[in-house]
């Protein structure tokens, strides 16, 4: 198999996966590959790049994003072309895949022969743009059918964590700042958390989970020995 990967006869592919613009969708693609061989060893979570979608009616506009802050943005501009449902490690790697899969064969069927230089790259931008709008549409069906079960998966998760405890790993945890880390056998599950009015937990405190509040997706913590005492 090696003799092969070696081989001159596969000098072209490697040209094309390493020429522009398809070795952007090739960095990216190899990241997501090496991000799948560590989670599949467990060291981190599939989850582990997820951030919350804004609550936006109706489509989109330059007026909508003037009052929210980057990663709202971007998030926005996610549920407006429908990624959103699935793990954000499942959209980047199905857009990275996609993409790659676009953009080698336009550039090995459409500017494989021309030689490098400026005029390359003014042919490769459009099929760059082409094939990241492609892959960004594919990618929109190929997840729709999956958030059911992603939908379903949450829901259970949530009624599991309710009840156990967890440990802080913020710096703190009190009524309006806290994460902290749930072991669930793999990498742990990450929570953002919030104590009562007047209630300060330090790095390393062990907390139970009560209870949990879907508009915020901000999970209540008490100490162990309150809990006991519930």
């Amino acid at each position: 198999m090696f003799a092969i990967l070696l081989s001159e006869k596969m000098d072209p592919f490697y040209q094309n996966i390493a020429s522009f613009p398809t070795f952007i969708f090739t960095f990216f693609l190899l990241l997501t590959v090496l991000y799948w061989l560590v989670a599949v060893l467990g060291f981190v979570s599939i989850d582990v790049l997820d951030f919350d979608i804004p609550d936006v009616d109706g489509d989109l506009n330059a007026g909508s994003y003037k009052d929210l802050s980057t990663p709202d943005v971007l998030a926005g501009l996610m549920l407006k072309f429908g990624l959103h449902g699935v793990p954000v490690t499942i959209i980047i790697s199905l857009v990275s895949l996609v993409g790659w899969l676009i953009s080698y064969y336009a550039t090995h069927f459409l500017i494989a022969w021309i030689e490098p230089g400026i005029f390359r790259y003014v042919l490769g931008l459009p099929i760059l743009l082409g094939a990241l709008w492609g892959a960004v549409m594919t990618t929109a069906l190929l997840i729709k059918p999956l958030r059911p079960l992603f939908l379903n998966a949450r829901q259970q998760s949530k009624t599991y964590i309710i009840g156990q405890t967890a440990v802080i790993r913020s710096s703190y945890a009190d009524a309006s700042f806290g994460e902290a880390l749930l072991a669930d056998g793999g990498a742990g599950l990450l929570l953002n958390v919030r104590a009562d009015e007047g209630v300060r937990f330090k790095t390393g405190d062990r907390v139970v989970i009560i209870s949990h509040d879907e508009a915020s997706n901000l999970y209540r913590i008490v100490s162990e020995q309150e809990f006991s005492g519930m």
